[in-house]
């Protein structure tokens, strides 16, 4: 959480913004008081309004009233107070956040009156284009008395949320939501936005996102909302958002009540309830008082069947930035999961293989170590002795972790599969396609794909193998596109949101589908797989810029809806990990194995993804 210094500077920076816009009253200064009308003080719902963007940002409010509903005593500290005496508009909240900046010294149950000013924090900051929270800063707090009734909670309910989850934004005001008029019954983040700072409470709820290393989940109060076959929700368009998706923390200190761990499908049971906070991090986000008890629905990680005589196994996986550093328990779990789950498969590219030193930023880029104690806790787990091939980077040009140099790997296990090596590949040469004996070639093998093109910058470039099974060739991309970093969330004031890091992967997604095209102008029947982290969705234009010309199918859309996911974000099921085949490769089976992303305790967040088929 920022500083109060850095906070105060971005309160005020929005309350410009949105003076600026036309957001705010005429009347709206930081100097003008706001402690009565002609007839009445001025209530927590006159400071939230009906809109995003208090009517009085900016303001300052003396003696508004209410009982505190909640305390934080952690990161951003502060206090929830709410109004009991409601209005009749539904758009407007009676609860709002009350930053202090230190640990508040009022306890839930207390009557009090704060004065101070409003003011609109983004959480995340501007640039993030998150939504904003209201809240009164600089307060000066009065304990009028103690042991006062909460309000009652509003229940969220599947009922309560509306299908519809925003309006459009507003084009004149860049796409901007803040300035609309809220419609709770219409639209679901309305319709959270309406109930912000308040006393809120759900029910028994299915988790839809794991208990993470900062003691958040993820519940649905929609159980049948795009529901995964293994409990999850899934993410299926950008226009189907899953509305019933809700994050719970909790206001109680870890050391006196640790969070509960939770897997994807679990149940979180009985009543949760406390104030409804807005998050950087997930958004509308339910502050827990009160929480629910986990019901273990004993999730059990898959195990994808042995590829049969004549079939190769193909698979990708990312191992989440794995060096010589890491634990042996990481290699270990990550071997076995090869071994056991995926069935060692003839050939397997790996993600975020990092250099022989790890994050040290000295230099080094060769990952032989890395990638040969990987190779030993595989042989001990009980899988094959395999290969390996793969091209070092230049150190610090292809992004990932500071000093780590991340690249894409190839195993293969040479009693089943052999690797046609042409010697010449490095970090900065491309390898080119052409035509040998009546069958496409590698001019370099192993190569990368355009490593010069602007579309790699600070990126992984694609790192392509030769390999023949049963005689026949099979060309294998693998492939780390550019990560999200820099989107807006689904829950930004901006509607849609501005996703401005495809454009890196649209360019790369070109590069690689020329350079799919060019094989198969050298070979029409030539079996190519592209396989890896692409970081977007199955439906995403990156997807389709990869496919561009039907030289390429995106094979786990073979899967049910219900099992196309690879990844659990914010409680989304959602596809980032990919195998896209050739046209000659038919009658294949696929299977994103379930290993990671929907468990509290993981070895990576990507769940490894595998195709079997008889070239």
């Amino acid at each position: 959480m920022p500083a109060a210094s850095s906070r105060t500077t971005a309160v005020s920076a929005v309350v410009t913004a949105a003076l600026a816009a036309g957001l705010l009253t005429g009347a709206a200064t930081t100097s003008a008081s706001a402690s009565t009308t002609a007839d009445a003080p001025v209530r927590i719902h006159d400071i939230q309004g009906s809109t995003r963007i208090s009517p009085l940002a900016g303001r300052q409010v003396d003696g508004v009233a209410g009982i505190v509903t909640g305390v934080r005593t952690y990161g951003s500290k502060g206090f929830w107070f709410q109004d009991p005496q409601a209005d009749a508009d539904p758009a407007t909240s009676e609860g709002i956040f009350v930053y202090t900046g230190s640990a508040p010294t009022v306890a839930v149950g207390d009557a009090v009156t704060v004065s101070g000013t409003v003011t609109e924090y983004v959480p995340g900051g501007l640039d993030s284009g998150n939504q904003s929270l209201t809240q009164i800063s600089k307060p000066t707090v009065t304990v009028v008395s103690s042991g006062s009734a909460l309000p009652a909670p509003v229940r969220i309910t599947s009922r309560s949320v509306p299908s519809r989850y925003t309006p459009e934004g507003d084009p004149a005001a860049g796409g901007s939501i803040n300035a609309l008029p809220l419609r709770p019954s219409r639209y679901a983040l309305d319709h959270y936005e309406s109930l912000e700072g308040m006393n809120v409470e759900v029910g028994t709820s299915r988790v839809v996102g794991a208990t993470d290393a900062h003691a958040e989940l993820w519940v649905t109060v929609k159980p049948h909302e795009n529901d995964a076959r293994r409990g999850g929700t899934v993410y299926g368009s950008y226009t189907s958002q899953n509305t019933g998706r809700l994050q719970i923390q909790s206001l109680v200190p870890l050391a006196q009540q640790p969070f509960p761990k939770a897997n994807v499908g679990d149940v979180l049971s009985g009543t949760t309830e406390g104030p409804l906070d807005f998050s950087q991090y997930g958004g509308y986000t339910l502050t827990a008082r009160t929480m629910g008890t986990v019901v273990d629905r004993e999730l059990r990680r898959e195990t994808t069947r042995k590829q049969r005589d004549g079939e190769l196994a193909v698979a990708t996986y990312n191992v989440e930035n794995l060096d010589p550093g890491d634990p042996q328990e990481k290699f270990d779990a990550l071997a076995a999961a090869v071994v056991d789950n995926l069935a060692s498969p003839d050939i397997l590219a790996l993600e975020e293989i990092q250099d022989n030193n790890g994050p040290k930023d000295d230099g080094t880029v060769a990952a032989d170590r890395t990638v040969e104690k990987f190779i030993d806790a595989i042989r001990a787990a009980g899988g094959p002795a395999y290969d390996w091939r793969s091209i070092d980077p230049e150190d610090k040009k292809d992004g990932g972790e500071p000093g780590g140099n991340i690249r894409q790997v190839f195993l293969f296990n040479p009693e089943r599969v052999s690797f046609t090596d042409r010697a010449g590949g490095d970090a900065t040469s491309a390898t080119e396609v052409v035509r040998e004996r009546g069958r496409a070639a590698l001019t370099v093998s192993p190569g990368r794909i355009d490593p010069a093109n602007p579309a790699w910058e600070s990126s992984r470039k694609p790192l392509v193998g030769e390999f023949a099974f049963r005689g026949r060739p099979v060309f294998v991309v693998a492939n780390h596109f550019a990560s999200k970093g820099g989107d807006e969330s689904i829950f930004s004031q901006h509607q849609p949101p501005t996703r401005s890091s495809e454009v890196q992967r649209h360019a790369q997604a070109e590069t690689v589908n020329t350079f799919v095209k060019k094989l198969l102008n050298a070979q029409k029947n030539a079996d190519v797989l592209v396989v890896g982290d692409i970081n977007d969705f199955e439906f995403s234009g990156t997807t389709k810029a990869l496919t561009a010309g039907n030289v390429l199918y995106p094979a786990i859309k073979s899967l049910p809806r219900s099992e196309r996911y690879s990844y659990v974000y914010q409680g989304n099921s959602q596809v980032l990990d990919q195998i896209l085949t050739s046209p000659s490769i038919r009658g294949f089976h696929y299977d994103s194995v379930h290993i990671n992303a929907e468990f509290a305790d993981q070895n990576s967040d990507h769940d490894p993804q595998v195709i079997r088929f008889r070239p």
